[in-house]
């Protein structure tokens, strides 16, 4: 009864936070912020969590939990704290900066559509023509690299496991994981709604069947290892651009109509993916896409708690990016599959295992334990809500757009994938470089192109 009581109080001042740094949590206006309360943390942690401290979770993970009851109450109190901290510290950071959100993002949401200050629409076309371009070779190489597609070999009927085939086109690719994840997997989906926001702005054929070529690829990328939640985030982003742009309002109706066409797909996918037999079963609370939802995600964060400092050594650092473990020549090793290892070490084996992701604070705490969780906390709190705000004050243009609905799907996903990925990103940091300097060289190029104008005139006319 306690742990309710707790749980509620947790619940109502987080909400109350969350909708002041958001300035709504309307699922009809759905932003970034409102999405990482409902997605990251509201039903992929605290649902999960609370059941887990109530002791009526019945999972199978839980069930590997040594001192179950301690470590039940243990990671509850953590998840508390996240709930309570994460979105103070945005609040702060919106005080700080004159964020007045509920205004800003209105306005955002009422603002038209822009092109790209400075530059010319053929400059813009062919810039992005050549992206893309880039784009396809990316799938070219990752389809050439990867042993075998799932989504082929389920096309084509095959004897093996499609986990295990989902392992080994994601740990046994051949080629460089970059080229792969960056310009393949996700350049494509963003330049498909880059296309597409400048088909809606110019009405122009050109950029609609770049758009459509995009748009199968994008497809394709989230669809070819058979994963179900990439093509899902796909759709949800590419309704977020029409909201955005006033083409698509929601209501109740349609809410609960896209819910139920997604849950009906999703549920079709476990079903012919995974080989479902007892459907009742795959249904309940504990079980299937729903047992995913509130409790896979969680999960492993009482394992991380339970593991790391008792059995698992802290990792000091070591699942930092590469990037900079690989300056100290030290190993990385990701925490997760740490988790994985020791918990399911038969899954290792078989193929079928690759990691068990959670919120990212579990990750913070493999590295430094308790001290992780409160800077960690702190840290990508204050990360998230500058976004926010950054994106909203930038031109409402097809670039940064897309850029802020890619990270508005994104940021939510990462919060239950991991803590480092906010330390350094090359995906990140990559698409911000690339794009942030396409605009400022297109912004530069036409501020000169206007000055050498005004100097020819005003020759001319002396």
């Amino acid at each position: 009864m306690l742990d309710m009581l707790i749980g509620l109080i947790v619940l109502v001042a987080s909400t109350l936070m969350f909708r002041y740094a958001a300035g709504t949590l309307s699922l009809t206006a759905p932003n970034l912020v409102s999405i990482v309360y409902y997605y990251s943390f509201l039903l992929s942690s605290f649902i999960g969590a609370l059941l887990i401290a109530l002791g009526m979770d019945d999972y199978y993970m839980i069930r590997k939990l040594f001192r179950p009851e301690e470590y039940r109450q243990i990671g509850f109190a953590v998840v508390c704290f996240v709930m309570i901290v994460f979105p103070l510290s945005m609040v702060v950071v919106s005080r700080l900066c004159g964020f007045e959100a509920r205004q800003e993002f209105r306005a955002y949401l009422q603002k038209p559509l822009s092109p790209l200050a400075g530059a010319t629409g053929s400059q813009v076309f062919y810039a992005f023509l050549a992206l893309s371009l880039l784009s396809f070779a990316a799938i070219a190489y990752m389809i050439w690299k990867t042993p075998t597609i799932p989504v082929f070999a389920l096309l084509t009927g095959t004897d093996e496991s499609l986990a295990a085939l989902r392992v080994e086109a994601s740990r046994h690719f051949a080629g460089n994981v970059l080229v792969r994840n960056i310009f393949a997997i996700t350049l494509t989906p963003l330049l498909s709604f880059i296309a597409y926001l400048f088909a809606e702005l110019t009405h122009e054929w050109r950029w609609k069947l770049l758009f459509i070529c995009l748009f199968v690829g994008a497809v394709f990328v989230n669809v070819y290892d058979l994963a179900k939640s990439p093509i899902f985030f796909y759709v949800m982003m590419f309704l977020l651009i029409r909201i955005y742009i006033g083409k698509t309002r929601l209501s109740a109706a349609k809410l609960a109509l896209y819910g139920g066409v997604g849950a009906a797909v999703l549920v079709g996918m476990y079903i012919v993916i995974q080989g479902v037999q007892d459907v009742a079963t795959f249904l309940s609370y504990n079980k299937g896409p729903i047992g995913r939802m509130i409790l896979a995600q969680i999960a492993p964060t009482f394992l991380h708690l339970n593991l790391f400092g008792e059995a698992l050594p802290f990792l000091y650092g070591k699942s930092l990016p590469s990037i900079l473990t690989g300056l100290f020549d030290v190993e990385n090793v990701r925490s997760a599959r740490l988790v994985m290892a020791h918990v399911f070490p038969e899954r290792i084996e078989d193929g079928t295992g690759g990691v068990l992701n959670t919120l990212f604070v579990a990750e913070a705490y493999a590295n430094f334990g308790y001290v992780g969780i409160v800077i960690g906390t702190l840290y990508v709190g204050v990360v998230t809500q500058l976004l926010y705000i950054g994106f909203l004050r930038l031109p409402k243009n097809p670039l940064f757009l897309s850029l802020f609905v890619y990270f508005s799907i994104n940021i939510p996903r990462t919060l239950v994938g991991g803590f480092t990925d906010f330390l350094f990103n090359p995906t990140w940091v990559l698409l911000v470089a690339l794009f942030g300097g396409m605009a400022l060289w297109l912004r530069v190029q036409g501020d000169l192109r206007a000055w050498f104008a005004t100097k020819r005139r005003m020759t001319d006319e002396g």
